[in-house]
């Protein structure tokens, strides 16, 4: 199943995109504080993690052109069962793709299959600086409030990476209704075929 929007191409990821998608995701690791984890994981880590994603949730790719140049995926907001309508959100775009409209459209193909799966809140955990620096600007925090995530919680100093201290913020948004009696949450094989 493919979605597309202008010259983008989203579709559901595969194990097999790990080596491709590790490519966007390392200069994140090596260069920024945008994620917090200090050593790029191996190709098949990387690939246990695709395909973990996938027993539940989506996990999307954007290609323009033949090429990947962007994903998306959600996992569990927290393991408890009363968590189960509420996911936490997490993108990466190449660098030089960066506003030219993949993340967003990530974010639409995302979020349309959570409604349709039942997910209520989608939850946005972001690197935050106190002063913007070479590693860490607020653009990820604009992004989501551009999409109309909400700040909801802020936890100071709780990152350290390049020998610097950063808070971590918490955005979130509203997808679905919250009712007395909800339904349960269909995995994402229940609404479209995964490969």
């Amino acid at each position: 199943m493919e979605w597309t929007k202008n010259d983008i191409i989203v579709r559901m990821a595969t194990p097999q995109d790990a080596e491709i998608l590790l490519e966007i995701y390392a200069p994140y690791v090596k260069n920024t504080a945008i994620t917090f984890e200090y050593e790029v994981p191996s190709v098949e880590e990387f690939a246990g993690r695709i395909e973990n994603c996938l027993k539940k949730y989506p996990y999307l790719v954007a290609g323009r052109q033949g090429k990947i140049i962007g994903y998306a995926y959600v996992s569990p907001f927290k393991s408890r069962a009363a968590y189960d309508w509420s996911v936490e959100t997490s993108i990466y775009v190449a660098e030089t793709e960066k506003g030219k409209g993949a993340g967003r459209f990530l974010y639409e193909v995302l979020e349309s299959l959570l409604v349709k799966q039942g997910i209520l809140n989608v939850n946005a955990c972001i690197a935050y600086p106190s002063t913007e620096d070479r590693y860490l600007t607020k653009d990820s925090v604009k992004f989501h409030e551009a999409l109309g995530y909400e700040l909801v919680g802020r936890f100071h100093a709780c990152g350290y990476k390049f020998d610097r201290w950063y808070d971590m913020v918490w955005m979130e948004k509203m997808i679905g209704k919250h009712l007395p009696k909800q339904p349960p949450v269909k995995k994402i094989q229940e609404i479209v075929t995964i490969k």
